[in-house]
């Protein structure tokens, strides 16, 4: 008679209870360290089959009979209810035969049951163990059945389990092969319930390197005070093992979630001048990191050792990119692009500071490309998926690299060259959230006059209303018809450093525009201005569109200063710190605090996916010492310090929501009749204008799916493992800015979708829009130069002669090198492509299909993918409407950044749900 097997070691009440401890050192982080000892006794008393289709009979497993009973269960002679468990485990993608010889041992082992052991914990309390019920056993079989997928293989186990066993609410699951592997869902049938399904999508380590089981709980979202009795215990058990210990060096298998500060951007060790100071502290305040915990450095005790490529940086397991996405895109792809294409780049261009001669030069780059002369690397420059990048072989040795014609200068080429898609770039371009309505006048600068010199900006009333067709300077103000792009605070303090390294000159600018009564936006003014000396305290500059050649170039030389340091702050500033960085801390915060049954969490979890691995790949390769960022950016290696002054002045939490950030920049007004309740200031902003219709729809649906789950009463205050969440975010992730008056507070389910939805939007629309431009802006070096090595020439300077004889010669040697413009083309490339498998906002992996049990929250997110699909129709229409200048007309480029889906590639379109590139 089949019943179930009590388990060999410790009982079910102590493995339901938790009370099992790790063996200090092993892994150093653990609660549940005897659990994978458990093991099925018996000769054979369960038995476990390879799944067969459906819900059918199951396969024979033993001599004996089951019966179905009255009320659908399957019942044994012996009266209990026999339960089969449908493993799904997906295989790695693998060439190698020694790989897949082990692939067949794993089969083999898994025949005789000694490969994955399961054990079914129920939500309903054993009265004698006062602990939840449980039954336990072990994989089998070495057939499956054909599946489309021949990645995907399924394993099946049998339970007998009594009649009052109760619905089952976690599955301990322990690994005894030598390697780990990954599960993809376990999926119960048997029950009155009908199937039911245990979401896994997860790596389950080896019990070598770990010797706890794995906990997964069933698609059912629990409030914590809802948490049924028989898995509360384990519910708080896996929270414990995923915030480790906080010591230790993380190992590839760990799943530990921690912070730490960003001590790991240089390297001294390696080199004194690669040597870069700590953020995170009270001078350099930053968001925290996930920890790794790695040693210190010998020369310096404050910073952490590097893991230098090719080799990762750890996140936790489950954190790390997909094979897909590792074979078609990123890991491979952004990897190979630093790692070989750059340096074959530099190897052809033997000389790092060769500029570009003539435009056609860089037109080369798109029609003919150029040869890279690096046998070494061929094979894998070959294979980089790099955009619409075209490489062929042409000889031994030779690989030719073509760039695809960005999309600014695709529909005409000249466009770059007129003011108003200068403007037009502030409100539709790559950085479109940087602009200002201007509030007063004059423009003074906050930093301290005693360093920076006399407040006031250089820019004059005269000199405006010249520009202003009779208005004045009031009238125009009062009328919210002149806007600025204001870096002068941000960059002053940095640009005596810029402009002692090499190659490198900065200004800190302002620029002043003027939107017309046709509706365009028009600059009028830029001041350029340098650190006082005793011979200049005011080192300012005005630079104004004039009609004759001289005063031509010299504005163009001024807008390419402007728009080197729109590149550098949109980069380091509304890229990297307000979309990934202050990101981090949020991810790390719902791992350790929220439980996977947490209705909270499952909400958030999608939009978690990938952004902590491509954090510690930029910290690898990017934003670090002697990194890409530093070698092609104004900044250098001052970067990340301007990027923390910025955190430090600028960032805060609450104006992260769209609204608040457009009613900030005066951009938008309140207005409660109107969708989320502002105005925009200029009504054809599309960034803005579609941005709006994005938040309206994620605020919705985020405030119908809290409201669901949040239906009491104080249920948010009383919501332990929330305000905890919520406490550790501010005290820990954003600690330096702890004190802050402005955070949020968490007491109601208000407050609670109004979080949630800041969330969101900063992981999906906000990044989307400032991210998957980069290449089609950027990729055409004149229209975005992400550094400047000239000054603008003055009539007493050596070089002015020369200037004056051939000042195109002049702007394309203030550009960026051969070098550094080809290599920030390619990782710009690469930064703006969607990966294959990307998950788009409002779509739903088939893999996540079974991601909660609950029918209403399933019916609201159904309605929040129709308005998606919506809102893209909405902005497809924009683009037609010729009305909207900024948007369309002869040669101008649609503006599709905040279109929800998109194919792979580099497209210029499409929402991701997560911070993935």
């Amino acid at each position: 008679m089949l019943t179930a097997v009590k388990p060999a070691g410790p009982s079910k009440s102590d493995i339901a209870r938790g009370v099992f401890r790790r063996t200090p050192g092993i892994s150093g982080e653990s609660h549940r360290a005897r659990r994978s000892r458990i093991r099925v006794k018996g000769n054979g008393s369960i038995r476990a089959v390879i799944s067969s289709t459906g819900d059918k009979a199951l396969e024979a497993a033993s001599p004996l009979e089951s019966k179905e009973s009255t009320n659908g269960s399957l019942l044994s002679s012996g009266g209990g209810i026999e339960v089969r468990a449908t493993v799904t485990v997906r295989k790695k993608m693998k060439e190698k035969i020694t790989e897949k010889m082990e692939d067949q041992w794993e089969f083999f082992v898994n025949g005789f049951g000694q490969g994955i052991l399961i054990h079914l914990i129920s939500e309903e309390i054993d009265p004698v163990t006062n602990s939840g019920k449980s039954a336990e056993s072990s994989v089998r079989g070495w057939l499956t059945r054909p599946l489309s997928n021949p990645r995907i293989v399924e394993y099946a186990a049998n339970f007998t389990v009594p009649h009052d066993f109760g619905c089952p609410g976690a599955i301990l699951v322990t690994n005894l092969h030598s390697k780990e592997f990954y599960l993809l869902e376990i999926v119960i049938h048997g029950f009155d319930e009908g199937p039911i399904f245990f979401p896994a999508n997860t790596w389950i380590h080896s019990r070598k390197d770990n010797p706890e089981s794995r906990i997964i709980f069933k698609n059912q979202a629990y409030l914590p005070s809802q948490t049924p009795p028989g898995i509360k215990d384990l519910r708080r058990e896996d929270l414990l093992s995923i915030r480790g210990n906080g010591k230790g060096e993380r190992k590839p298998h760990d799943r530990i979630y921690d912070y730490d500060l960003y001590n790991d951007l240089g390297n001294p060790d390696k080199d004194e001048d690669l040597a870069r100071p700590v953020l995170g502290v009270e001078e350099r305040p930053y968001p925290r990191r996930c920890r790794t915990g790695r040693p210190p450095t010998k020369s310096d005790p404050l910073s952490e050792t590097r893991i230098e490529k090719p080799h990762p940086v750890y996140v936790p397991r489950d954190e790390t990119f997909e094979e897909i996405k590792q074979n078609t895109f990123s890991a491979g792809r952004l990897k190979a692009v630093l790692h070989n294409l750059v340096p074959s780049i530099a190897a052809t261009l033997s000389s790092s500071d060769i500029s570009f001669k003539c435009f056609s030069d860089i037109d080369k780059l798109y029609n003919d490309g150029f040869l890279l002369k690096d046998d070494e690397n061929k094979d894998i420059i070959e294979k980089l998926l790099v955009g619409k990048i075209v490489k062929q072989v042409m000889s031994i040795g030779q690989t030719l690299l073509k760039y695809e014609t960005p999309a600014i200068i695709k529909r005409d080429r000249f466009a770059w060259l007129r003011d108003n898609e200068f403007a037009r770039q502030s409100l539709a371009g790559v950085n479109p959230v940087n602009i200002e309505v201007l509030k007063e006048f004059p423009i003074l600068s906050k930093l301290d006059p005693a360093v920076y010199g006399p407040p006031e900006s250089a820019i004059t009333k005269e000199l405006i209303e010249q520009e202003l067709n009779g208005l004045s300077v009031e009238k125009a103000i009062e009328d919210k018809r002149l806007f600025i792009l204001d870096y002068h605070d941000m960059l002053l303090p940095f640009v005596k450093k810029i402009n002692s390294l090499p190659n490198r000159k900065s200004y800190a600018s302002r620029t002043v525009f003027f939107f017309t009564k046709t509706g365009f936006l028009r600059p009028i003014a830029i001041e350029l201005s340098l650190p006082p000396t005793p011979s200049s305290p005011r080192n300012k500059h005005v630079y104004a569109h004039g009609h004759d050649a001289t005063m031509h170039w010299t504005w163009k030389l001024a807008k390419a200063h402007v728009c080197s340091n729109d590149a550098g702050v949109h980069q380091l500033v509304n890229h990297w710190l307000r979309t990934h960085a202050s990101m981090e801390p949020y991810i790390i915060a719902t791992h350790r605090q929220l439980s996977s049954m947490h209705p909270i969490y499952k909400l958030l979890h999608p939009h978690m996916r990938y952004t902590l691995e491509i954090n510690a790949l930029a910290r690898q390769s990017l934003i670090n010492g002697g990194g890409v960022i530093e070698a092609c950016f104004s900044p250098g290696r001052y970067a990340m310090e301007l990027s923390s002054a910025a955190y430090k002045s600028l960032w805060r939490f609450d104006i992260d929501a769209l609204p608040a950030d457009l009613i900030r920049r005066g951009m938008a007004v309140e207005d409660p009749s109107m969708p989320c309740g502002v105005r925009l200031v200029i009504e054809d902003y599309p960034y803005a204008a579609d941005g709006l219709l994005i938040w309206s729809a994620i605020q919705e649906w985020v405030e119908s799916y809290v409201s669901h789950f949040y239906s009491e009463p104080n249920s948010v205050t009383s919501d332990l493992e929330l305000q905890a969440w919520w406490d550790e975010i501010k005290n820990k992730g954003h600690h330096d800015k702890r004190n802050e008056p402005w955070w949020p507070k968490l007491n109601t389910k208000e407050d609670l979708h109004g979080i949630l939805t800041i969330m969101i939007w900063i992981a999906s629309g906000q990044h989307a829009a400032i991210n998957f431009g980069q290449y089609p802006f950027g990729g055409y070096v004149p229209n975005r130069p992400t550094l400047l090595r000239r000054l603008i020439p003055k009539e007493n300077d050596s070089d002015y002669h020369k200037f004056i004889l051939n000042p195109q010669h002049t702007f394309l040697s203030s550009l960026p090198t051969q070098l550094q413009a080809t290599k920030v083309m390619a990782v710009q490339d690469t930064l703006s492509t969607h990966s294959a498998d990307e998950e788009y906002l409002g779509q739903m992996n088939l893999l996540h299909s079974h991601w909660i049990n609950d029918h209403e929250v399933l019916k609201m997110f159904n309605k929040f993918s129709a308005r998606l699909e919506e809102i893209e129709e909405i902005i497809n229409e924009r683009n037609k409407d010729s009305r909207l200048r900024n948007r369309s007309g002869a040669g101008v480029p649609p503006y599709e950044l905040l279109l929800p889906s998109s194919g792979a590639g580099v497209t210029g379109r499409g929402i991701p749900n997560s911070i993935s590139i």
